[in-house]
């Protein structure tokens, strides 16, 4: 029956792939600038009204809208010199409250998305990939603010879900194959991500919310808007608390965040932006699984959070070198518990300006703070006896951020030229530590609990300062009316330093493996042209190039001070910065109906520095670098946006993706890992999305089939999952009345993996190996099963 209606579904849709309801498709105007243009002209008039004029629109490329319209679009980047895409903030809003934004944009060309949670927020599993290159090497802004590399053990910002309320954001650009020069990222080889928040409305307001669902699921939403205020300003405020049950297993995925934002005119040229933000986040993980272990036990398989008993016993077998229990095959089987948390403060202030008709500019200051935690309680480190005597102890991974910068552009016009100029500088203090716990004996430990102090050794402890000096400078020159060429270059400079500090055991100081030391990425000539020609108001091609580097991460899990002091000596003079060039070639159509694309590209992936986990994740052992050469990364992204029929439409997208190591890993003049020629870990060569959607103005749905191809999790490509196919379902209502209670209500159903499919989500959860013939390396998340959420929303006024 199962089969009977995927292949249903699946015979009705084209292949192409679905945008829900592009009832109002702009053929030259991207989503952010058609959602914030009525509002926009609104305020203006009414500004003016009173006496006053609003400060223009154009004094800033928009960081923010206010959005109101209740249309979903992709527009795939009409004029662009470059492959971009904007998804609106209402195609964001038609997945559950608390969804990742990923999710939404996980249906663009090139895109992969993965997360073993139905909301994707859950971000020990969270992977998102475009074209080869993982969230490590793209490049993430808010609002114009970097968020960093958003790895999990994140030393230098924050994940989107901890930095805005998916309640608040504005329309999301993508471009897969190189960020604009003046994004904010100093590790962006692939493509760019830039995230924006609504503005304050014009008018007085509330909006609350709520949702229930599967695994007692429930999340409350409110947001007060002041209205213009005299003088002209405005403001928001919300809150939101999120509480659910893991989908299998014992334990909880919880969040309470709270944003505010206010915009205020200064004048006639001036205008001040405010934003804040702080999030508490604990979430306890899924069992990481191997493929021996999804064929043994199942997809269900997890952690025995609860089951404290069994947890002892799996210890005392280990530690003794007994039987293990039945059912237990070694240590690595289960573990007692694991979790992740995280609380952050994040703010900015931006100061739009306008000189003349010809300059205009902004200056932006930003700062945040993080303090986490990532906890497991391992079996291979007992409790001391004078401490409890558990046979088990709660080992951390401690993170603290204090990071600050400042963003600056100027914009200049003359003649058929736009001239901008910017620079950007952070600096980013990281303290990360390695400690263990004690537990008693008796009794179940608390499974998300804050670690701080009591702590009987630390395995290691370091302090990281990473310094970030980037500068741009751009034109856009509009030859002729058909013509247009993009031209600039950045130079980046990036200092790291590590200080090594000894670690301890019952307060004996005990010598560090780890290195201290100082690196430096520097660059002065990153380039970046491409050309725009439009042969018609229908057709147009592009081209363009781009030279990017990455700069080193500063931290003990990841980059070159993950090693060991060996390790890092052995790299010394043989280590340089990733290098990438991405060249695009791509072809546009599109009128008020129907918007199609083509992009074929080529990169070249130099210095590709490749980390080899060592042992289970647990055990936390250092990771093996090797500079290994080069990637060489080549495909063809394809898009389809069609409003075939009133109130309907189809968006489809396909993605071919050839990645692959150019160079064999060499150790002491031998080849260590054969995998010249083989595929790039985690990335699948075939990505397809098929979304149909239909939407009147009350009645809204839309159905997406996503495809994703085998990934591999082996270096030397000997161990992969297959491929798999999941279908999401999203419906809702908006009621119009003039009655109070319906006036501005609305609700959804959404439905995650419809069709109840087994498979796995996240490969490399616990990192990549070279080979895993016997199957048994844990780096897998399984999919969440079939779940399904309902919300309910209103807006008084």
């Amino acid at each position: 029956m199962k089969l009977r209606h995927r292949l249903i579904i699946s015979a009705s849709l084209p292949a192409l792939l679905v945008a829900t309801h592009p009832t109002a498709m702009a053929q030259n105007v991207t989503v952010a600038q058609r959602d914030a243009a009525q509002p926009e002209q609104k305020k203006t008039r009414k500004l003016q009204s009173a006496g006053r004029r609003a400060v223009p629109t154009a004094v800033t490329p928009k960081t923010s809208v206010e959005a109101k319209s209740p249309e979903s679009i992709i527009v795939l980047g009409a004029g662009q010199a470059r492959e971009t895409q904007t998804i609106s903030r209402t195609a964001i809003q038609e997945y559950t409250p608390g969804t990742s934004p990923f999710k939404a944009l996980s249906k663009l060309p090139g895109v992969m998305f993965t997360s073993s949670d139905p909301l994707g927020s859950y971000e020990w599993s969270q992977q998102i990939i475009i074209r080869g290159f993982d969230q490590s090497r793209l490049g993430f802004t808010f609002d114009g603010v970097p968020l960093g590399n958003l790895a999990y053990g994140n030393d230098n910002g924050l994940s989107i879900g901890r930095a805005l309320q998916t309640e608040n954001n504005g329309p999301a650009t993508l471009t897969q194959g190189a960020g604009a020069v003046g994004v904010a990222a100093s590790n962006d080889l692939g493509g760019a991500l830039q995230f924006t928040s609504i503005d304050p409305s014009d008018k007085f307001g509330a909006d609350v919310s709520g949702t229930i669902g599967s695994a007692s699921t429930w999340r409350t939403f409110a947001r007060i808007n002041s209205g213009l205020l005299k003088g002209g300003g405005k403001f928001y405020v919300s809150y939101d608390h999120q509480d659910a049950n893991k989908w299998k297993g014992d334990g909880v995925q919880r969040q309470d965040q709270a944003n505010a934002k206010y915009v205020q005119p200064l004048g006639d040229n001036l205008k001040l932006t405010v934003f804040g933000d702080w999030s508490k986040r604990a979430e306890n993980d899924y069992q990481d699984l191997s493929l021996a272990q999804i064929k043994t036990y199942g997809y269900n398989l997890d952690n025995i959070t609860g089951n404290y008993a069994r947890a002892k016993q799996i210890a005392y077998a280990y530690q003794n070198g007994t039987a293990f229990p039945k059912g237990i095959e070694n240590q690595d089987t289960v573990y007692y518990n694991a979790g992740g948390l995280r609380e952050d403060a994040m703010g900015y202030g931006k100061l739009d300006f306008r000189v003349n008709n010809r300059l205009s500019g902004y200056v932006m200051g930003y700062g945040h703070t993080n303090t986490g935690e990532g906890v497991w309680v391992t079996p291979y480190t007992a409790t001391p006896a004078q401490l409890g005597g558990s046979p088990l102890s709660t080992r951390t991974t401690e993170y603290d951020i204090h990071r600050a910068g400042f963003i600056g552009s100027l914009t200049y016009k003359i003649a058929n030229h736009a001239i901008e100029g910017g620079f950007w500088f952070e600096n980013n203090n990281f303290n990360q530590a390695r400690r263990f716990y004690p537990l008693a004996l008796d009794g179940s430990p608390s499974s998300t609990h804050w670690y701080r102090d009591n702590a009987f050794a630390t395995q290691w402890q370091s302090a990281f300062n990473t310094k970030t000096y980037q500068v741009h400078l751009g034109d856009t020159w509009k030859i002729t009316p058909k013509l247009k060429v993009n031209y600039g270059f950045k130079s980046l400079i990036v200092d790291n330093t590590a200080r090594a500090m000894n670690g301890s055991y019952l307060g004996t100081p005990m010598p560090t493996a780890y290195p201290s030391g100082s690196l430096n990425a520097t660059n002065g000539f990153l380039p970046q042209v491409g050309a725009n020609y439009r042969f018609n108001h229908n057709h147009e091609i592009f081209v363009d190039y781009a030279r990017n580097m990455a700069a080193f991460d500063s931290a003990q899990t990841s980059g070159p001070f993950s090693t060991t002091v060996a390790g890092f000596q052995a790299l010394q003079g043989k280590l340089k910065p990733e290098m990438s060039n991405t060249e695009e070639l791509g072809y546009r159509y599109h009128t008020k109906t129907f918007q199609a694309t083509v992009t074929g590209y080529y990169v070249e992936f130099g210095n590709r520095l490749l980390a080899v986990t060592q042992g289970v994740g647990i055990q936390g052992n250092a990771s093996v670098l090797s500079n290994v050469g080069g990637v060489i990364s080549r495909g063809i992204d394809t898009a389809v946006n069609w409003q075939f029929a009133p109130n309907w439409s189809i968006f489809a997208s396909y993605a071919f993706n050839n990645s692959f190591y150019e160079d064999d890993v060499m150790a002491d003049g031998k080849v260590s890992a054969a995998i010249k020629g083989k595929n790039v870990v985690g990335m699948p060569r075939n990505l397809a999305n098929v979304q149909l959607g239909y939407d009147d103005g009350q009645i809204w749905g839309n159905v997406l089939m996503q495809i994703q191809d085998r990934r591999y999790y082996t270096y030397t490509n000997d161990a992969y999952v297959p491929a798999n196919d999941v279908f999401n379902l999203n419906l809702g209502y908006r009621f119009k009345s003039h009655n109070f209670w319906l006036r501005g209500l609305d609700t959804q159903i959404n439905v995650s993996n419809l069709f109840n499919k087994r498979y796995v989500a996240t490969v490399g959860s616990n990192g990549f190996i070279n080979s895993d013939p016997s199957g048994t390396f844990q780096t897998l998340q399984a999919a969440a099963p079939r779940m399904v959420f309902f919300t309910i929303r209103k807006h008084f006024n």
